[in-house]
């Protein structure tokens, strides 16, 4: 059996630009080869809350967006349970990371590009290579992400926490588990 040929308007594929590399897929793959693009604009919609997330515009990250990297961990000296961590954050051009809670003092200083952040209840900040971020324990950290589609941006971290309790946690943008 032959496919049908795609009209003249429909693109026989489109681009998908991700950080690393050009993906090409065919219109609707998803639901069928030969599918018109109007049978794909209601599964679209359908698929969009559960594909953006507190982020209005900005998609999920692809995986490995962003790269953690554990410089140091100590035993915090006059405080029984707890301990400090040094961290990297690399995150790719356009990158984001997903709601989450850390459960400790964290202490962000921008080392390179631009990234957005914001905690519940605050309001979203754009910081710059030498400033600084700060979240407290009861924190949910909505908006973690790189504020250029371009460039990479890294962070160093220091975090006071238990050492009993996990590093990172994610929550949904209600702030459960």
């Amino acid at each position: 059996m032959r496919m049908p040929r795609f009209a003249p308007s429909q693109p026989r594929c489109r681009r998908i630009l991700t950080p690393r590399r050009a993906l090409v897929h065919p219109p609707c793959a998803f639901v069928s080869r030969v599918a018109p693009v109007r049978k794909c604009v209601p599964i679209v919609l359908l698929l969009a809350p559960l594909m953006l997330g507190p982020l209005g515009a900005r998609a999920a990250a692809p995986e490995g967006a962003e790269s953690v990297k554990q410089l140091m961990s100590r035993d915090l000296i006059g405080a029984h349970g707890k301990e400090v961590r040094m961290i990297s954050v690399a995150y790719l051009p356009g990158a984001a990371s997903l709601p989450h809670r850390h459960d400790a003092q964290v202490f962000v200083y921008v080392l390179e590009g631009s990234l957005i952040m914001q905690v519940k209840g605050s309001p979203a900040v754009t910081l710059g290579p030498g400033e600084t971020f700060y979240e407290g324990p009861d924190d949910i950290h909505l908006v973690s992400a790189n504020a250029s589609h371009t460039a990479p941006a890294k962070i160093l971290v220091f975090m006071v926490k238990d050492k009993a309790k996990p590093a990172s946690r994610a929550v949904n943008a209600a702030g459960t588990p």
